[in-house]
């Protein structure tokens, strides 16, 4: 009869790093991977390299592209007019943008709750895992909002806009500032083009690339542990123990019996939003806002995924409450 194979203690008598966790999990790092816990893996930094590449990359096309240089473009609305648009994709009311980029976030949160449902990686019921998983999601989804729809009054995004000069249009006119109700004072882009001004004049984040880049990063970095673990590609995070150690976090492999179902059940899908997404990344950054208003939607997207994916593997506490994905 085969003996059953006792869960290894953690490093230095350390707290395993949730008490949902096997402490098999939890190995000394090797020595040629010896790196800061809030840097991402080699795998991790591969895949989120696409991002600035793409933007790169769309942003040359968009240079040299005869089409696009001799089309004119609108520095008010970061676009094409539409008669003289290079390509369907640079029109604002293409289907995709339409249907897909401005709800973005809605099918970003259809494919997490799918891979969140069928993964049966979550385990049955209301696992830790699972709850952790949500607690990410609402971190994530919260930075979305605080950025693009609103914090403790404008967004983000606009009080940037109006801190770097920028106004509504309408406040100029003196007659039309009159028919301006004293309670809505139009200080978003949103309410500034309800009454028919124009949002001009100051720096404007790309709230498309930075959605597009959020939204598909908290796809990937999700079910990535899934695809690790049916590709056998190494998984090697760090993480910072309660003593101060340093210890590498493999994903639990014993959790999904069948490893074909890691990739047939929610990740799929998810994988298919993600990929559309980065798509129309590329044809943002081909058609659309300057160099400078891309790559501030990338460092502002970035920004939020460091908080919520890397920084808590070096801080403990954090780590308890928001969990890391596939563990």
């Amino acid at each position: 009869m085969s003996t059953r194979r006792k869960p290894e203690p953690a490093i230095n008598g350390s707290v395993p790093l949730t008490s949902s966790m096997s402490a098999s999990s939890i190995r000394p790092p090797l020595s040629s991977t010896r790196r800061s816990p809030f840097l991402p893996t080699r795998l991790e930094a591969q895949l989120i390299s696409i991002y600035p590449l793409t933007l790169l990359l769309g942003s040359i096309f968009s240079t040299l592209s005869p089409s696009s240089r001799s089309a004119p473009y609108s520095a008010v609305s970061q676009s094409h007019p539409p008669e003289f648009a290079p390509s369907y994709f640079a029109q604002k009311k293409n289907v995709f943008n339409v249907y897909f980029v401005k709800v973005g976030w809605f099918w970003t949160t259809l494919a997490f709750a799918v891979f969140l449902v069928f993964h049966p990686g979550f385990g049955r019921g209301i696992t830790k895992r699972r709850v952790n998983a949500m607690t990410r999601y609402v971190a994530v989804t919260t930075w979305w909002v605080f950025v693009t729809q609103w914090f403790f009054g404008p967004p983000l995004i606009d009080t940037m806009f109006r801190f770097t000069g920028g106004q509504c249009e309408r406040l100029r006119d003196p007659d039309a500032r009159q028919d301006m109700s004293d309670t809505r004072e139009f200080i978003t882009a949103a309410t500034c083009k309800a009454v028919g001004g124009t949002w001009k004049g100051g720096h404007d984040i790309s709230g498309h690339v930075f959605l597009l880049i959020l939204g598909s990063s908290l796809l990937w970095l999700e079910f990535l542990p899934a695809l690790t673990r049916v590709e056998g590609l190494r998984d090697g995070r760090l993480i910072t123990l309660m003593d101060g150690e340093t210890a590498s976090v493999a994903v639990e492999k014993e959790r999904v019996k069948v490893e074909g179902d890691a990739t047939a059940q929610g990740v799929k899908f998810a994988l298919g939003v993600a990929g559309l997404m980065w798509w129309m990344l590329l044809m943002t950054a081909a058609y659309f806002h300057t160099w400078f208003e891309k790559f501030t939607g990338l460092a502002v997207a970035f920004m939020g995924l460091w908080l919520i994916y890397f920084m808590p593997r070096g801080v403990p506490q954090v780590r308890a409450l928001l969990g890391m994905p596939g563990v």
